[in-house]
């Protein structure tokens, strides 16, 4: 296993290239628990986390924002009652790139 969670974003810019089919399957191994899916035609990482409450998903949301702040990559995040559905993409590629990847298994390490 690798030490995504422990990495930080690099710089993006509109011409980087979007991760391989290759690199997906391999990173994908680092944060078994996301999905690939198809979002207005980009590619994005999503993971559904579930939990007792409101206030205990609304944290969690708060510590994603805060996350994504700190790295000035932001994902798109629904809050519900019980759950929080987190999807991660490069805005500016319009798919994935490995920044996704870090910044999915960062959101994993927050999650109790």
């Amino acid at each position: 296993m690798s030490n995504l969670g422990q990495q930080s974003c690099s710089a993006c810019s509109a011409d980087a290239p979007q991760v391989t089919d290759a690199e997906k399957q391999t990173l994908l191994k680092d944060v078994p628990e996301w999905q690939l899916i198809v979002q207005d035609g980009e590619e994005q990482l999503q993971r559904v986390f579930t939990f007792k409450n409101f206030v205990q998903a609304q944290a969690f949301t708060n510590k994603v924002a805060d996350l994504a702040e700190e790295e000035g990559h932001h994902p798109a995040i629904l809050l519900e009652w019980g759950k929080a559905t987190v999807r991660w993409w490069t805005h500016k590629i319009g798919g994935l790139h490995k920044n996704d990847f870090i910044m999915a298994a960062r959101t994993d390490k927050l999650y109790p």
